[in-house]
């Protein structure tokens, strides 16, 4: 019988192979509750008895660059967030640190079934894109008098 020997440390491959496979699966978010840390635009989720409310914090956009659509019952946000790098720097600028995202994104958010995707209405003031969707007529709440 012959023993298996491993270059290095075998927890620490193990590790390695976690984080890759991590890496591998961290772009599908099965829920707004299981999305990866650090996805833009973040966003808060919450409804009321007709809509369902919907606000993506996306501060420095222009409003008509953002994309938004439903379909299968996937809200689609996307769009481009341009740099603020000052243009007088010119060649010899060196960014060290840079936390502030630029570039383009895309949010995919699944939306309950009570969503009535012919009921949408979205607006951009102070930075918050608001989307709220309607819910179905058939799954608002009702008040039911006793006889």
């Amino acid at each position: 019988m012959s023993e298996v020997y491993f270059g290095t440390d075998l927890f620490s491959e193990l590790d390695r192979l976690q984080r890759q496979m991590a890496g591998l699966f961290g772009g599908f978010p099965s829920s707004i509750r299981s999305g990866r840390s650090g996805a833009f635009p973040q966003i808060n989720i919450g409804s009321t008895d007709d809509s369902i409310e919907i606000v993506a914090f996306a501060p420095g956009i222009d409003p008509k660059s953002l994309d938004l659509s439903i379909d299968k019952g996937l809200l689609t946000i996307s769009g481009e967030r341009a740099s603020l790098q000052p243009e007088a720097a010119g060649d010899d600028a060196r960014t060290y640190a840079q936390e502030r995202f630029v570039g383009a994104f895309r949010r995919v958010i699944e939306l309950p079934q009570q969503a009535d995707p012919d009921n949408v209405a979205a607006r951009y003031a102070n930075g918050c894109l608001t989307v709220s969707i309607g819910k179905q007529e058939a799954s608002k709440p009702r008040a039911i008098t006793v006889q």
